[in-house]
């Protein structure tokens, strides 16, 4: 699908193509017209002796000179002045990360979402910043007229604007190795009431409001909620706990302690905390939300079930299905196919062995896969430490059941 013709992106550009276009058009016409005009008109027949004594014309050697001057200048110019506006993004951009590496792409959103194709709103301007993890590569969007390279070690960035929902290929323009025709993703562009349902969060098993609360004020950011000690008090737990006060004494956590722990937090200070938690008055968070907050402390709401970690997306977010395929067939990396259930021969200490796949070796091959490689396979995975132990378990089982 092609963007529309007021991209501003593509217009820029296409604009710039139809000017030296029409430049160029029209002095190749011209010239061929007066080309034609003077082979009839001196024609050898008509005159095969030369009759003009004329040397040279101040006139038309500035004519000459200057024109094709001020043409190329103006192309310049023109070229120019619509180059800085692809690199003037405009305020209020959303930004992405996009980072490219032997041969996928993977996109993160300011929330930590991450996807294998770049989701986008329509109407509303997108910054992609490019990173390389390996190689040079290239993001090249045609519908978009827009190209940059990604090189290793250094940040850039282009901006887009889509302007009506579809579909738009996104291509690694710059070779990157025998995956290289492979390494393409889309843009997928949404309008403003599906991108936003895009955005919310896939997990399954609702969220309790009180937890929701203490998450967007910033709470648990100092209480833990699993019974780890922190700078303050953890919340796990809390019905009929007994604690010391910083002022002497004891209390016992009920609802009415805990009402006043939030507007009035240094009024009964527990011992060996500071006093630094803010009070949380009506404008900051209602009675409705305040009662919510107390019930899921005092467990009177199911506390959210974990989500269900979805090992397939992970493996397409994270641009594993770029190398490694789910139907047998062998190309840059080992097949997924039948992996729980195989023997597969590695490059150890330079030695070889075969070993029978389990979770230890696949655990090893996500958080180090350098360390040993599968026979015949080259050293281009990239670690996956930066995924939770619950997703590496989770990939762990998948690929085990595969």
């Amino acid at each position: 699908m092609n963007a529309l013709a007021n991209n501003p992106t593509a217009q820029a550009v296409d604009n710039v193509l139809i000017y030296i276009f029409g430049f160029s058009l029209i002095l190749l016409l011209g010239i061929t017209v007066v080309t034609v005009w003077l082979v009839i008109k001196y024609h050898r027949s008509k005159h095969p002796e030369p009759t003009s004594e004329v040397s040279h014309s101040i006139l038309l050697e500035t004519i000459w000179t200057l024109l094709p001057t001020l043409i190329v200048l103006t192309m310049f110019w023109y070229g120019w002045t619509n180059y800085t506006g692809l690199r003037e993004v405009p305020e209020g951009a959303l930004e992405v990360k996009a980072t490219a590496r032997m041969w996928s792409w993977t996109f993160e959103y300011p929330d930590g979402q991450r996807a294998s194709k770049l989701y986008v709103p329509v109407g509303k301007p997108i910054k992609v910043q490019l990173i390389s993890t390996d190689v040079l590569h290239s993001f090249f969007a045609p519908a978009f007229r827009i190209k940059r390279d990604t090189v290793p070690g250094m940040e850039t960035y282009i901006w887009f604007e889509a302007t009506e929902p579809g579909s738009y290929d996104i291509f690694c323009a710059e070779y990157c190795g025998v995956g290289h025709a492979d390494m393409t993703t889309s843009i997928e562009a949404l309008n403003e009431a599906d991108f936003a349902a895009w955005q919310q969060p896939k997990a399954t098993g609702g969220e309790a409001r009180g937890l929701a609360v203490m998450n967007e004020l910033g709470c648990v950011g100092c209480h833990s909620l699993d019974g780890s000690e922190g700078i303050a008090p953890s919340l796990f737990q809390l019905a009929g706990q007994k604690r010391n006060l910083a002022s002497g004494g004891e209390i016992t956590i009920n609802a009415e302690y805990l009402k006043r722990a939030i507007r009035d937090p240094n009024a009964e200070v527990v011992a060996g905390y500071d006093p630094m938690m803010p009070a949380y008055d009506e404008n900051t968070m209602n009675d409705a939300d305040l009662q919510a907050v107390v019930d899921y402390l005092l467990g009177k709401v199911q506390k959210p079930v974990a989500p269900k970690i979805d090992a397939r997306a992970l493996l397409e977010n994270n641009g594993c299905i770029g190398c490694h395929s789910n139907d047998g067939s062998e190309s840059i990396a080992p097949t997924f196919k039948g992996l729980g259930s195989r023997q597969v021969t590695i490059i150890r200490d330079n030695e070889e062995k075969t070993i029978k796949v389990d979770a230890a070796y696949l655990r090893q091959a996500l958080l180090n896969p350098n360390k040993e490689l599968v026979k015949g396979f080259p050293a281009i995975m990239p670690s996956a430490d930066y995924l939770s132990d619950e997703e590496i378990d989770a990939l762990v089982q998948y690929l085990l059941q595969q």
